[in-house]
């Protein structure tokens, strides 16, 4: 029987890869996101290829919601093996010029979301032997300037499902952390500025951005093969020693390339 596989954010660049990637492995996909329309025409796009696919417009922050829907998927199939929490957002703000209603928006995305996703699927996880994956960022680690909100969300990930794992040891289920650095996606897009609308700062990023289809093969044979912590690209890989080794050094120098391209991205506007 082949595996039901939930994902969450599915319609965003890093869902829909992951989406396709699964498919291609023969996967039931369930397919959660608050943006129906574009759910709707991933899933049609599925389909027409013989994909057995089960769309679930959701807002993850609605923990009722979350429930509802993998209850819907458990009637249709039966139960579900892998869950990848990947629905998020940021922000391009610093702490001294943001509202903290923004804050707690990103947290209850990135955080809550995922959180309330993965409890709603946990009874069945637990039943089948289930595999659990995060969608994290080098922000989970380490501090990221201009966007703490965000970092701190990540870093709440962590920490919850980090002490999730060890409270499921023994019962074969796998949590899995995936921690990208930048990656080509809408998200800049989308992100909230200081005062709650969108974003007015262009989007930064430190070094080359990720495809979305390496990301989600790399996720794929992550949690196939149960790996704990999986970091991502050369720049967050360097942000990953750096950030234990020479946190000093880490600060300094993702301040300075941040406000290069701070800079460079305004004169490109």
């Amino acid at each position: 029987m082949s595996a039901v596989v939930v994902i969450t954010g599915a319609a965003g660049g890093i869902g829909s890869a992951m989406a396709r990637r699964w498919a291609r492995a023969g996967a039931r996909l369930a397919l959660m996101d608050i943006d129906a329309s574009r759910l709707g025409a991933l899933c049609d796009a599925l389909g027409a290829n013989g994909q057995p696919t089960l769309r679930l417009p959701c807002d993850v922050t609605d923990p009722a919601a979350c429930r509802a829907a993998l209850a819907e998927v458990v009637a249709a199939w039966g139960g579900v093996d892998v869950v990848v929490a990947n629905a998020g957002g940021t922000h391009v703000s610093f702490v001294a010029d943001t509202d903290p209603s923004v804050f707690r928006r990103v947290m209850d995305l990135n955080f809550f979301g995922a959180v309330h996703v993965a409890t709603a699927a946990l009874p069945s996880l637990r039943a089948r032997g289930g595999r659990i994956a995060v969608i994290s960022s080098v922000a989970g680690f380490g501090p990221l300037a201009g966007r703490s909100g965000y970092a701190a969300s990540k870093h709440a990930l962590h920490g919850f499902f980090e002490s999730l794992r060890g409270e499921l040891a023994g019962e074969g289920v796998s949590v899995t952390l995936v921690c990208p650095s930048f990656v080509r996606t809408d998200i800049g897009s989308r992100a909230l500025g200081g005062d709650g609308g969108l974003a007015t700062e262009p989007r930064t990023e430190l070094g080359r951005a990720m495809d979305p289809d390496t990301v989600a093969d790399r996720v794929f044979r992550a949690v196939e093969g149960r790996r704990r912590l999986v970091v991502l690209g050369a720049v967050g890989k360097m942000a990953w020693w750096a950030s234990r080794f020479a946190p000093r050094l880490y600060e300094a120098v993702m301040i300075r390339r941040l406000t290069r391209a701070q800079a460079a991205g305004r004169a490109e506007a």
